[in-house]
């Protein structure tokens, strides 16, 4: 079995000298510290990909909640809208149903003294043909300066009753 020509041998020589050298230079050592160098990097990785997610979570729970914020305020505006929009319906309402009261007062008054006006100058003027009739009246009844001075006075009393 043991014969220095078998390449067997040989092989096995090279094997043990290969292993010799690598537990001499600390090759096993070596391994192990890049695989536990490559271990830690990616542990890093990890715990900073975790610490991003919860960062990511944590804007987004933050987001939500502004946009739930941003909604409700906007509620509010359009409820405080419809409010002032109704109580500014009811105020026009309000002033135009004033100002149609007091225009309707006006028209009324107006008319009121259009008609005492007018009633005021039907008077006048049948006063003034009740006296000139009185007066053609008298005169042809009534004949000279007696007559005369008769007609005078009693128009004078006669405008003075009428008016």
């Amino acid at each position: 079995m043991f014969n220095p020509a078998n390449a067997e041998f040989w092989v096995l020589v090279g094997f043990v000298a290969f292993m010799a050298i690598l537990a001499y230079v600390k090759a096993p050592a070596m391994v192990n510290k890049a695989l536990d160098d490559r271990a830690d990097a990616i542990r890093k990785e990890l715990d900073e990909a975790r610490r991003l997610r919860e960062e990511a979570q944590e804007l987004l729970a933050d987001y939500q909640r502004k946009s739930r914020e941003a909604a409700d305020e906007a509620k509010g505006i359009v409820d405080q809208a419809k409010r002032e929009a109704e109580s500014l319906a009811q105020e026009t309402k309000r002033t135009l149903a004033e100002q149609l009261e007091r225009r309707t007062k006006l028209a009324e008054d107006k008319i009121m003294r259009a008609e005492a006006q007018a009633l005021s100058e039907v008077r006048s003027t049948a006063v003034d043909a009740a006296i000139a009739a009185a007066e053609k009246l008298i005169r042809s009844k009534v004949a000279g300066a007696t007559g005369d001075l008769l007609v005078d006075e009693s128009i004078r009393d006669l405008k003075g009753r009428l008016n």
